[in-house]
Formats: C-alpha cells, sequence, structure tokens
C-alpha cells in the first residue's frame, strides 16, 4: 500500500504520533476535518479537470471550424 509516495509503516508511525499528541478523544473529530477537507479537495480537482477538457474540446472545435472555412 503506497498513498501519496508514504507506505504502510510510515502511516502506522504517523497514526502513533497522532495518537500520543492528541489523544483519543480529539483523534476521531481530527480523522473526520481530515476526510472532508481531502474530499473537497478531490471534488475542486474533478472540477478543474472537467473545465480543463471543456476548454480543450472548445477548442479543438474551433479550429476545426477554421480549418472547414479555409477549404
Amino acid at each position: 500500500m503506497n498513498i501519496f509516495g508514504v507506505g504502510f509503516p510510515e502511516i502506522a508511525v504517523i497514526a502513533g504520533l497522532a495518537l500520543v499528541i492528541f489523544g483519543p478523544k480529539r483523534l476521531p473529530e481530527i480523522g473526520r476535518t481530515i476526510g472532508k477537507t481531502l474530499k473537497g479537495l478531490q471534488s475542486a480537482s474533478k472540477e478543474f479537470e472537467r473545465e480543463i477538457n471543456k476548454a480543450m474540446t472548445e477548442e479543438e472545435s474551433a479550429n476545426e471550424n477554421i480549418v472547414d472555412k479555409e477549404n
């Protein structure tokens, strides 16, 4: 398992440190916050990708129309 270039042992160490630093009571709250943040970033990334693809498609369509008019 490799997430963002970080393997399972590193994730276990990070989780252990988070448990020691924040304690078992705040850890679920922090996990939820991180999860919501990552989901928001993923949504923004998908929307950005859609907009780029839409712009590229429009540009290709405009270029095809120009070529058709020249011929």
